[in-house]
């Protein structure tokens, strides 16, 4: 298998990023355009794009999070085709998100996964991020939210 390279995106990935973002999560859970344009072209926000064969097979956005005087980012949404799941890129993007946010001074990383979606669940599980607490309705009535943290210390 063809090794999975990454690189900073930019705002020309934006329309690619949203596409693939339709393909990923299903109409509750997906980002408009605009919103993908707004969180993807914070000023502060990280945003890698992993390719395999020069095409793009996932992306990660983390936008930043100061509450209370604790810097902390937030992963506002990880895609990765389906066709190419379960192969290390959701892996490789986090761990380098992870990696350039503590660089920049951050302390934790949190995030939302829908209680419904068991893989996620247990992929962020498994990369060391902890269960806070239940957010209910954070999607959409009935759509329940875990919200996640994990310390990058």
């Amino acid at each position: 298998m063809p090794e999975v390279t990454l690189r900073n995106g930019t705002p020309a990935d934006i329309d690619a990023m949203y596409a693939l973002d339709l393909l990923c999560f299903d109409k509750p859970f997906r980002f408009d355009l605009r919103s993908m344009r707004k969180y993807a072209t914070h000023p502060e926000a990280i945003v890698l794009i992993a390719e395999l064969d020069g095409e793009m097979r996932g992306f990660i956005v983390v936008n930043p999070s100061r509450r209370k005087a604790l810097h902390s980012a937030y992963v506002t949404t990880l895609d990765v085709h389906p066709d190419f799941r379960r192969q290390g890129i959701a892996r490789a993007l986090l761990v380098e998100a992870e990696r350039r946010v503590a660089a920049s001074g951050a302390v934790t990383m949190q995030l939302h996964v829908f209680t419904g979606n068991v893989d996620a669940i247990r992929f962020y599980e498994s990369a060391g991020y902890e269960q806070l607490l239940l957010t209910e309705d954070f999607y959409s009535p009935g759509l329940d939210a875990l919200a996640y943290t994990k310390l990058l210390l």
